[in-house]
């Protein structure tokens, strides 16, 4: 198997990591946080003027047409710098599927507005990881040829500033989702901050909502499998982000235990502390393969359900592991929530409790496995 990217992702990759770091340095994030501002929109108009938000948009929607793979490059560098934007809600959780399922129209208006940063997107399906006691659902009913929403959504990704966003609605017996624009009458959104960073979600409320025809994605009943489609993206999107984070947290304590002296030597030559850092180089590595794996087989039409599930595990598991020691070896500087490191610390506990914990997907890894044992030995045949 060629591990090795291709000549035009590396220089996606190369220009995704030139424009987050020559952008987002830590001193520009220290004086951004102490702003009330939650997103960098220079940082977002950079980005559309470079074409990196149209990079898995199809070219007739004025995208550059590329895939799964060259979004993860992006979303990699993103974390690696802790870059607030939202890429993930628009281009992961929104762009996506409606490239995929959407119609002509939908993706020439939705997404060539996206591609040129001119609108933003997100989708709200964070119900996925709730407990039923506590789902929010949204009811959609026929009046004529147009259809009436009511219900709610919570945790709404980067729902405060989207201007469209993707609703599942239960249709009769089945669900459906509807692209739903947020300054439609009786549409509420109300911004919800998330941790330290601001505003980065929303709760969504319709009250006899009507949205046309056109406003279906997809076909109509056809919800669950959209956002069974969705979820797996969503899930390497989060693993693309998580391998950012941790890998630049873990160099980052390299190089601070390699400085540092205590008796006059480096922090780096304690045995303990040489064996913390090899326990994180291990844990990213992990992370790595298990995503790329992931991501190899999403890219090439396969079926990557227990692959998704046990790189996200990763993920989260060994995010929380790698993100811990870099806090605990900067001392007490780690704990200063203005100090660089504790951005990466943040943000790793974010994503490892988005669309399911290290728990949930182990559940759900464990069900797929015991309906199917043959997705445990197709591992070792890769």
């Amino acid at each position: 198997m060629d591990f090795q990217f291709n000549e035009d992702q590396n220089a996606i990759r190369d220009l995704a990591h030139q424009i987050f770091t020559d952008r987002a340095t830590d001193e520009f994030l220290l004086e951004f946080s102490r702003t009330d501002a939650t997103y960098d929109d220079d940082l977002w108009t950079i980005l559309a003027e470079q074409g990196l938000l149209g990079i898995a948009v199809p070219e007739a929607a004025g995208g550059t047409g590329l895939g799964l793979t060259e979004l993860c490059l992006i979303l990699e560098e993103q974390g690696r710098r802790v870059a607030p934007v939202p890429v993930y809600a628009n281009l992961v959780l929104a762009g996506l599927p409606i490239a995929e399922f959407g119609t002509e129209s939908q993706q020439t208006e939705l997404l060539g507005a996206m591609s040129a940063g001119q609108a933003k997107l997100s989708a709200a399906i964070a119900e996925i990881a709730m407990n039923s006691a506590i789902a929010t659902q949204v009811t959609a009913t026929r009046d004529g040829d147009s259809w009436r929403l009511d219900g709610s959504k919570a945790m709404v990704p980067d729902g405060a500033v989207a201007d469209f966003i993707l609703v599942p609605a239960v249709t009769g017996g089945s669900t459906s989702v509807f692209i739903v624009p947020t300054a439609a009458s009786g549409v509420t959104v109300t911004a919800a901050e998330v941790g330290i960073s601001g505003d980065r979600a929303a709760h969504l409320a319709l009250d006899a909502v009507a949205v046309g025809g056109e406003a279906l994605l997809g076909s109509e009943g056809q919800g669950e499998e959209i956002l069974t489609w969705i979820e797996e993206r969503a899930n390497i999107g989060h693993c693309a982000m998580q391998l950012g984070v941790t890998e630049e947290a873990m160099k980052r304590t390299a190089e601070y235990v390699s400085e540092r002296k205590q008796f006059g030597i480096s922090l780096g030559s304690f045995q303990a502390l040489a064996m913390r850092m090899a326990d994180s180089y291990i844990d990213v590595e992990g992370i790595r393969s298990t995503y790329w794996l992931a991501l190899w087989r999403l890219s090439n039409g396969q079926d990557a359900r227990a692959e998704v599930r046990a790189a996200k595990w990763w993920a989260c598991d060994a995010a929380h592991r790698v993100v811990c020691t870099a806090q605990h070896l900067h001392g007490g500087m780690g704990a200063d929530i203005e100090y660089p490191i504790h951005r990466f610390y943040l943000l790793a506990k974010q994503i490892s409790f988005m669309l399911g914990n290290a728990g949930q997907q182990l559940e759900q890894l464990g069900k797929l496995l015991a309906a199917d044992d043959s997705l445990g030995f197709r591992a070792l045949e890769v």
